[in-house]
């Protein structure tokens, strides 16, 4: 009987010691962070058992030099992650951008290496829909012209007489997750609503370009910077519209030839833009470029008919901590514990 207890517990021992390595271990990454993002990333890849090392002050070169010791890399836009330095990350498996565009990252070559690269544009969709209505709101009612009037004891009432958005037809190039947001709070202004997106077959408001250059009294840019909407906005296109526009920008800076754009702003046929982003920024766009303060970028800080902001649009407490979530959800997505 003993001898039957015995064998009986050898064998329990062993089937269990077999379970065990058959059982699959968790995956165990390695990711280095070269851009600062909301702390809840990181510490939700540590819970996981993830190692997280950080490099946001190191030089592309330098993170070229470690970057084959990573299986990802979570960037915003310090800079391009380019054929060159893919191919130093020879361990990579995803490629993350903390905001909504991939144009600083070499989707196609890296995805040919079986590299995962995503972005988080959910995250701060919102945000940046709240931020081209509140600057189209200033413009249309002199806001931001009125304030330094009165805080500079000038009360002109007259000379700051508004108009209204209701009742324009507003008209949104590219309807992926910022445009159909800007939709969303234009609902309730009582204006119509176009929309055009060359890679999308249902989507609602649903126009043709032939239509928006018909009839749009504002036009508002919510597409990715590639080769073909690179300086989309140029004279051209500016001047197939039949009416004089507005235009919102809260894309990517170079989705506009600024030297045209002051041109038509000169004519009238731009009766005033709405600028987050402009050609100007650096890669990182955390700075203007200090050599392309030329003529036109001093015509656009001198109008009245302008409103610019610093790239800002998006750039929320609730979408900082947003776009981590965003991007935890498609990591847990991609590589399951």
């Amino acid at each position: 009987c003993i001898g039957f207890i015995h064998l009986f517990l050898d064998w329990t021992v062993t089937n269990e010691l077999t379970q065990r390595k058959q059982k699959p271990t968790k995956l165990k990454l390695r990711i280095l962070f070269i851009d600062i993002v909301h702390p809840l990333l990181k510490q939700e890849l540590e819970k996981q058992n993830h190692i997280c090392d950080t490099a946001y002050e190191e030089s592309k070169d330098g993170i070229e030099g470690i970057i084959s010791n990573y299986q990802g890399i979570i960037s915003r836009s310090r800079f391009k992650i380019d054929k060159q330095f893919i191919d130093c990350g020879s361990n990579l498996k995803f490629i993350a951008r903390a905001g909504s565009g991939l144009e600083n990252i070499d989707v196609d070559y890296a995805e040919n290496k079986n590299i995962h690269c995503y972005n988080a544009a959910e995250g701060n969709r919102e945000a940046v829909a709240e931020h081209a209505l509140g600057m189209l709101l200033s413009l249309f009612n002199n806001l931001n012209k009125a304030d330094q009037e009165v805080r500079n004891g000038i009360w002109e009432r007259e000379g700051n007489r508004g108009i209204k958005l209701a009742g324009k037809t507003v008209a949104m190039i590219g309807y992926g997750n910022n445009g159909s947001a800007f939709a969303q709070v234009l609902k309730g202004f009582n204006v119509t609503i176009l929309a055009y997106d060359k890679y999308l077959k249902d989507y609602s408001y649903k126009s043709t370009m032939e239509n928006i250059f018909k009839d749009a009294d504002i036009v508002s840019l919510h597409i990715p910077l590639l080769v073909e909407t690179t300086y989309l906005v140029n004279d051209n296109f500016i001047n197939s519209f039949e009416k004089d526009i507005y235009l919102i920008n809260t894309a990517r800076g170079k989705c506009v030839n600024t030297k045209d754009l002051v041109r038509a702003l000169e004519s009238g046929k731009i009766k005033g833009a709405c600028l987050d982003v402009l050609e100007y920024e650096e890669t990182s766009f955390e700075n203007l470029s200090k050599e392309e303060l030329n003529s036109d970028m001093q015509y656009l800080i001198n109008s009245k008919n302008i409103i610019l902001s610093p790239h800002i649009a998006g750039w929320t407490k609730e979408s900082n901590l947003k776009i981590a979530e965003v991007l935890l959800n498609k990591f847990i997505s991609d590589f399951p514990q």
